[in-house]
């Protein structure tokens, strides 16, 4: 994989709701918390998560 700083910012990391890594780090930075990982989390106790459907790498 490499190290994660030559990982572009517009990566999108959350393929299910389509997050990228600068908009991560933006709300962890803004919030002091990552309000974006409450979320996913939350629709995952749902069930509305498919990680493994819609992640182009299975993961």
């Amino acid at each position: 994989m490499g190290d994660e700083r030559d990982r572009p910012e517009d990566e999108t990391i959350c393929f299910c709701f389509g997050y990228t890594r600068e908009q991560i780090v933006r709300d962890f930075l803004e919030h002091g918390r990552s309000r974006i990982l409450e979320e996913i989390l939350a629709a995952k106790r749902l069930g509305a998560c498919r990680c493994a459907a819609a992640n182009p790498r299975g993961t």
